[in-house]
């Protein structure tokens, strides 16, 4: 069912929008080729990663074999773990040896969240282009939704330029000096990406609209990065059984009208379509199944009349604070649980009703202005964070303001510290605050790429860098 297992490359990325179902067709097809007798590794990138519940199998933060499928092994990229991993790896060879002065200030480096999140990194390269990599045939990549996984490719090759471009500098990695090592793997790491004979991006999609632009967006910035060997996948594809039924017939149909407008940017991918089937895609034999054409498709229902349930709808959950006149109003949760289309609908709800709204977000992959349409309401503001953009901003803030009296040894070393890839978490983060910051007169709906089960560290953790971290922390409080 899916083409590029018949003939796969050692590295499968699975990347697209939230909720597509990413990781059943990471895991099935990691599933497929250790049933075929290959090694296989299967790591997740994704903060929120529900690897456990599919896979039906414990899941840890170290590679270990997955008892119930003989020759696969799984890892969930544990930030934190990572993290506390990495800071240990870099300062146990200075215990000792340098000044205890030295030691503090490489520890506060590696202190601030920002060295969470390129700790991540630091692992994800090992399994990419490092030694922990070297057992395995196949190493299978269930990413997270699309824009925090473009950041991720995209760190390899920002890394290893700033590390050649600030030999004597210092950054949230430690000393750059001391990076040689992880130099020589970044730039493996670029390579490997960029070489489709080693790596397949597999794009996964639903028959939507929506989805299928974003992930004719992600082609685009992809390519830029050099990953060239990219694959379309279109899961979830439903067939109506019975065509007299409105409902199924209406699902097939407007599948097939979205599928008739693929964008053109992925239209000539290699393109590979998997029914919706019937079944909860969690334990192994639901695994084996969605990539088994005999299994049964889903059908449009049982006949039975489902119990009806009384819930309350987004405009009763807008009465509930219209009234205010001002406030922020965060939608979080799972990706694919319909986020941005909640936030859109309360933020045109509430401009409907005459207040002043502000609808925004601090998703890379946003896709926020799709969601509200051509609705034009004149109260009614939409904008998201631009990553660049946001970056630009602050480092040409910063040189104006702190840069304007430095003498040029010192400025050059600020334009060396704003150079690192951490500048721009900190402007991402600097945005946010300012867009929270106007809830004090309007409201401000956010549509969030974070879980509600997110701790409030690991969000400002996104968005922050080691200097400013314990700053910022304390202001938020």
């Amino acid at each position: 069912m899916l083409s590029f297992l018949d003939d796969p490359t050692r590295h499968l990325f699975f990347t697209g929008k939230g909720g597509v179902g990413k990781t059943s067709l990471a895991c099935a097809s990691a599933v497929r080729l250790a049933d075929a007798g290959r090694q296989v590794l299967l790591v997740s990138t994704d903060p929120a990663s529900n690897l456990e519940e599919v896979l039906d199998a414990p899941v840890g933060s170290d590679a270990a074999s997955v008892e119930s499928v003989p020759n696969l092994s799984a890892v969930n990229i544990d930030p934190e773990a990572a993290a506390d991993a990495y800071r240990e790896r870099v300062l146990e060879p200075m215990m000792g040896v340098l000044p205890d002065e030295t030691v503090e200030q490489v520890e506060e480096q590696l202190s601030g969240a920002c060295t969470t999140e390129i700790a991540s990194f630091d692992k994800f390269t090992q399994f990419l282009a490092g030694e922990a990599a070297a057992p395995y045939d196949h190493v299978v990549f269930d990413t997270a939704p699309t824009g925090h996984t473009l950041r991720l490719l995209e760190l390899p090759a920002a890394w290893s330029d700033y590390i050649d471009e600030n030999p004597d500098g210092a950054s949230c990695l430690g000393p750059v000096s001391g990076l040689e090592a992880q130099q020589e793997r970044y730039a493996q790491a670029v390579e490997a990406l960029s070489s489709g004979d080693r790596t397949t991006l597999v794009l996964v999609s639903r028959p939507e609209t929506s989805a299928l632009t974003e992930a004719a967006r992600s082609h685009a910035e992809l390519r830029d990065l050099g990953i060239t060997n990219q694959h379309l996948v279109v899961n979830g594809v439903f067939r109506a059984q019975d065509p007299g039924d409105p409902l199924a017939a209406a699902m097939q149909e407007r599948a097939a009208e979205a599928l008739d407008a693929v964008p053109d940017e992925i239209a000539e991918l290699p393109r590979d379509t998997v029914p919706l089937k019937g079944h909860n895609l969690v334990g192994l034999p639901a695994l084996r199944a969605l990539l088994d054409d005999s299994s049964p498709a889903a059908s449009a229902g049982t006949g039975e009349t489902p119990p009806q349930i009384h819930l309350p709808t987004v405009r009763d959950l807008v009465d509930g604070f219209a009234g205010d006149g001002k406030g922020l109003i965060m939608v979080m949760g799972k990706g694919g649980v319909g986020k941005t289309t909640i936030a859109a609908a309360v933020a045109v709800d509430l401009a409907r009703r005459g207040e002043d709204v502000l609808l925004t977000t601090t998703d890379p992959a946003a896709h926020i202005a799709d969601a509200v349409g051509e609705e034009s309401l004149p109260n009614l503001e939409v904008r998201a964070i631009d990553p660049d953009a946001a970056a630009e901003q602050y480092r040409e803030q910063v040189l104006r303001t702190k840069g304007k009296d430095l003498a040029a040894e010192e400025r050059e070393l600020l334009e060396e510290d704003l150079r690192s890839p951490c500048t721009q978490e900190v402007a991402v983060f600097r945005a946010f605050a300012r867009e929270i910051g106007t809830a004090r007169r309007q409201f401000v709906v956010m549509d969030t790429p974070f879980s509600s089960s997110t701790p409030r560290d690991r969000i400002i953790a996104r968005c922050c860098a080691p200097a400013r971290w314990k700053r910022d922390r304390s202001r938020l409080r």
